[in-house]
């Protein structure tokens, strides 16, 4: 394997930025996602395009897409208190499968002519509680497949990499199949793709972790991961900060359809130059993340990201050359991508190892979870108050957001200096 460098000269020595990739496991996780993830948003855009032509309407489009997202934010703190309790890996193994059959009865059920909007909505509710126990239980397990914890960062960084690799590559794709072969086989090649990543879990050589025996209820232990958090004020600030960002902040990326149109008065070829844009910056972003090394402050980190994710926002909201506004939104996906995974990092590697599904879970609540809420809310204000106005405030409240974070962090950072100051009087 070629190895990729980048000099570092505040630690004067190079960094590998695909270090993760040297270890066994993780290597085989990376490669059967990033063939997975791939079919996945091949089948995102066929749900669309299949609901929408069914339909010829924008509101049933949203109502497919909020069911598939519900189930993050009403299960994910139920569903960390069981994953704490099992084995991860069988639960990846299990919900991978589960997914497959999924995509498989979507694509018998096209295939066969034998389909309505309800069919395909109550498939799309199954995937997404079949993601919510998936993300929860596979984010868990990602310390177990790094034998070198320092890498965990990078590895993080590579999965959202290889995630927003398929974001740009798998619509391109699914979009020549779609108008030539029809959704059938888009449905398919989902179903197809999965079994690389089963395929690779089941080559993996993990040592038996032993899951963490406890008598508590579901209930007890969703109580006991609350207060966790509570007791954890660096953990719960980045999960707070991470709600207020998916209610009114990162609800943008819904609004580049009515920017193509309204501001630009673009079509679907003006549109996909913006989801390109948006890609682009997440994986620049991505790209930024692999190169962290253990011992970064990651809360300075997502507050400067959060400063971007505004900043990019707020220009957007102002601008009237194409360029510049698929620069800006550039900028507002690289914020967004540079944020998230820094918390997602902070996380599990700062969170103690009996709580780290339950602290995993409230993440996927903020992100996953609170985001289709958000999508509804910033979708009224747009069709209420303008597509201009809307921005402009996304992008004042991810500017309050961010600087709601510093002043927590300076409040922080005052605590530990004063009564050190104290102690040496």
């Amino acid at each position: 394997m070629t190895k990729n460098y980048r000099y570092d000269f505040c630690a004067n020595r190079r960094v590998n930025i695909f270090r993760a990739l040297t270890h066994r496991n993780y290597r085989l996780h990376f490669t059967g996602q990033a063939i997975s993830l791939m079919g996945t948003w091949m089948q995102r855009i066929a749900v669309s395009w299949l609901v929408y032509r069914l339909t010829e309407s924008a509101l049933v489009l949203g109502v497919i897409s909020f069911v598939s997202l519900i189930p993050s934010l009403v299960l994910s703190p139920f569903i960390g208190s069981f994953v704490d309790k099992h084995q991860k890996y069988r639960i990846v193994l299990l919900t991978q499968i589960g997914l497959m059959l999924q995509a498989g009865a979507l694509a018998t059920m096209v295939f066969l002519g034998y389909y309505n909007v309800w069919w395909i909505g109550a498939l799309s509710l199954v995937q997404g509680v079949i993601n919510t126990f998936d993300v929860t239980a596979r984010q868990s397990l990602m310390v177990e497949l790094v034998d070198n914890k320092a890498d965990l960062p990078n590895a993080i960084a590579l999965n959202s990499s290889a995630f927003n690799a398929a974001r740009m590559l798998g619509p391109a794709l699914g979009g020549i199949l779609l108008s030539t072969y029809g959704e059938a086989v888009c449905f398919g090649i989902n179903f197809i793709s999965f079994f690389a990543v089963i395929g690779s879990l089941l080559l993996m050589q993990l040592k038996p972790q032993r899951a963490i025996a406890r008598k508590e209820s579901t209930w007890q232990g969703l109580k006991e991961g609350f207060s966790y958090l509570r007791h954890s004020p660096h953990l719960s600030s980045l999960i707070m900060l991470l709600t207020a960002s998916s209610l009114l902040v990162i609800p943008y990326t819904t609004l580049l359809p009515v920017i193509a149109r309204e501001m630009f008065n673009g079509d679907a070829t003006t549109f996909s130059w913006f989801e390109s844009a948006a890609g682009l910056g997440a994986m620049v972003g991505a790209i930024y993340m692999a190169k962290t090394r253990m011992g970064t402050n990651l809360r300075f980190r997502v507050m400067k990201a959060s400063g971007l994710l505004a900043a990019g926002i707020l220009a957007l909201s102002f601008a009237s050359w194409l360029p510049l506004a698929l620069l800006s939104t550039l900028l507002a996906a690289m914020g967004m991508m540079v944020q998230n995974s820094s918390i997602n990092t902070y996380i599990q590697t700062h969170a103690m190892p009996a709580y780290r599904a339950r602290a995993i879970s409230y993440y996927i609540m903020a992100f996953q979870g609170i985001f289709p809420l958000g999508s509804l809310l910033v979708g009224a204000m747009a069709s209420a108050w303008g597509i201009h106005y809307t921005l402009l405030l996304q992008g004042v409240a991810g500017a309050l957001v961010a600087v709601g974070f510093m002043a927590y962090i300076w409040q922080h950072i005052n605590r530990k200096y004063v009564p050190a100051q104290r102690g040496n009087k």
